[in-house]
């Protein structure tokens, strides 16, 4: 089970922290990724991270903005967005998968229930 938090309302340039919490699994054995889907639109990767933490895979959108880190002790993996835009308003979800990183939403195993982030001009 991944439950993601650390959604909600921030005026553009401002700072969020998305966390989401595993249970009930090796959380160590999962690569996790962050996807996001605005309305109307198909969901989007994010960015991803493997199983150690020691390689990351970002959209070109948020290169430099955001980073994606985890810990394993904590069952946790984080997204910290930084300089948000208008266009990063989507719910975010989580999501984990037993191969490697990938891009794809439809090889993700597992996904949380998503929190809403929304980011104001």
């Amino acid at each position: 089970q991944l439950q993601a938090s650390g959604g909600g309302l921030v005026q553009a340039g401002g700072s969020l922290r998305l966390s989401c919490a595993a249970s009930g699994r090796t959380f160590s054995s999962y690569t996790m990724g962050w996807f996001r889907q605005a309305p109307g639109k198909e969901r989007e990767f994010v960015s991803g991270i493997n199983r150690n933490g020691a390689d990351t895979v970002y959209v070109d959108s948020v290169k430099g903005r955001f980073t994606i880190s985890r810990s394993n002790a904590k069952n946790t993996v984080y997204l910290q967005m930084n300089s948000l835009k208008p266009e990063d308003t989507a719910v975010y979800y989580c999501a984990a998968r037993t191969m490697g990183l990938s891009s794809y939403y439809l090889q993700y195993d597992y996904w949380g229930q998503g929190t809403q982030v929304t980011v104001s001009s």
